[in-house]
Order: structure tokens, then sequence, then C-alpha cells
């Protein structure tokens, strides 16, 4: 992937190139955010196995593997977390391979089902883990094609397939890979605790920003069943507000918070 960001030094870029990778980057950080992980991790909302499904599906556009990986692999997180049984701790493993390189270990490849039992009820999404490259690889032929009808239709534009497979495909997973790699690495290294727990978790506005909320990441090690991680009115969490606009129309329920205990106990906390 990242040599395919090599790439902007031969077919340049253009605004509409640059938009089309901020737009992919924002959806598939949303999928990632909402559904791999408060929906799929921790069933922090309820939905209809139909949207479920479709949840699943874009999710696999971001290259992370299926959504039954990611939660058995994020579950195993939270049971050890930095701990020498934790896949991705900066404390035991150091920075690099708690940011990205134990996603390259071959023994990560592998979905432990012990983890996800609730899910392994649901052929499809069996079948989706199973072929989760398939929506990633279409991603980028979406991309390419995207770019030859504009360059087509809209010559004005000044961009191309290969420009638009770059840009949108290439550099815009590299981006979406490295801030979601920082709250296993930097989100348990850098930032502020407002509560005690047996990790080493973070809260830190800028990962939060980048990652529609996730950067809020001490806040949900404390209670991680919440679909809002930003507990506060000043904790931006774009992901949690997104949920709350599927709500509004219907499309899951049951969506979960934080006690108002906790949150009324700790406000002033840092």
């Amino acid at each position: 992937m990242h040599v395919g960001c090599v790439g902007i030094l031969f077919v340049g870029t253009s605004t509409a190139a640059l938009v089309l990778a901020s737009i992919l980057y924002v959806l598939r950080m949303f999928f990632i955010t909402a559904f791999y992980h408060r929906y799929f991790s921790h069933r922090a909302f309820e939905c209809s196995r139909k949207f479920q499904t479709v949840m699943a599906i874009v999710g696999c556009t971001a290259g992370q593997r299926g959504p039954l990986w990611w939660a058995s692999h994020h579950r195993s997180h939270h049971l050890h977390s930095d701990t020498n049984k934790d896949p991705h701790s900066p404390s035991q493993t150091g920075f690099w391979f708690s940011h990205s390189l134990w996603f390259l270990t071959p023994k990560t490849y592998l979905t432990p089902e012990n983890h996800i039992k609730d899910w392994l009820i649901f052929p499809e999404l069996k079948w989706i883990d199973k072929t989760d490259w398939l929506p990633f690889v279409g991603l980028a032929g979406i991309c390419y094609a995207l770019g030859s009808l504009l360059n087509t239709f809209f010559p004005g534009l000044e961009t191309s397939g290969a420009q638009c497979l770059v840009w949108g495909f290439f550099v815009s997973t590299t981006c979406l890979y490295h801030a979601t790699y920082a709250i296993n690495s930097l989100g348990h290294l850098w930032g502020t605790r407002r509560f005690e727990t047996r990790d080493n978790s973070r809260n830190n506005s800028i990962l939060a920003l980048i990652t529609l909320g996730e950067g809020w990441h001490n806040n949900h090690h404390r209670y991680p069943r919440s679909a809002r991680h930003g507990l506060y009115w000043w904790e931006c969490d774009i992901a949690y507000l997104g949920i709350i606009l599927m709500s509004a129309v219907g499309l899951v329920w049951n969506v979960q918070k934080a006690p108002s205990s906790l949150t009324a106990k700790n406000q002033d906390a840092t």
C-alpha cells in the first residue's frame, strides 16, 4: 500500500483527486469506528440482520480484514490490555510492533473464534470475513473507473483513472491505516487519563479528531460498551453523532451509553 503512494510522483494531483481521497478516508474511518469497533467488537447498538450485513461489507473496504477478525482481535486486546497476551501493547512489544507490525505477523492472520461465538451463528458474516479482500479490491476498481469517467465527461477537472486510484485508494488507505494504528500505539502512550484503568489507555484530542472519536481511548477502556467515546460535549466524537443519526432514521436502536453517574463523577478530571 505504501509503495502505491509513490504513484503521486507520476500521476500528479488535482482538486478532484484530493476530494475523493478525503471523502473515502472519512467514510471508511466511520465504517471502522462505528461498525467494526463499536458494533461488531462491543455491540454498542443493535440493528437488523440486513443492515448488519451491509455494515460488514462496507467495513471491508478499509482493508483491515474482515469484521469477525477485527472483533476477535480487539476483544482479545480488551481482555489482556497491556499484558504479554495483548496483541498490540506498546509497553510490552514496543511502539512499531504495536502500531503496525503485529498486523503483519503470520499468527494474526487467523481469526480466534473463541472471542466471537456470538457472531458465528451468521453464515453470511463468516463468508464475508473469508472474502474480505473483495470489497477492498472492488474499491480500487471503482476509484479507477470514476477517474476515467471524470476525465471523459469532465476534462476540466484534470484528473484520470490512475490519479484517482493513487489518491483515492492508495494514499487514502495508507492514511487510514496509520490513523487507526495510532490508537493501538499512541493511544496507550500519549495523552491524559481521566479514569484509573488496569491498562495504559489515554485520551488524546488530536487522535480523536483524525479518527472521528476513537482518541478518547481512556474513556473507552473505562466503559467499552458505550457507543459514545467522547463522554462530554467538548469531546468531539463524530462517529457517535453518525450513530445517533442512524438511530433517528431507524437503522439502529438500543444505543448504549456510559451511566450518568460515571460521567458526573469525572467531568472535571483530566
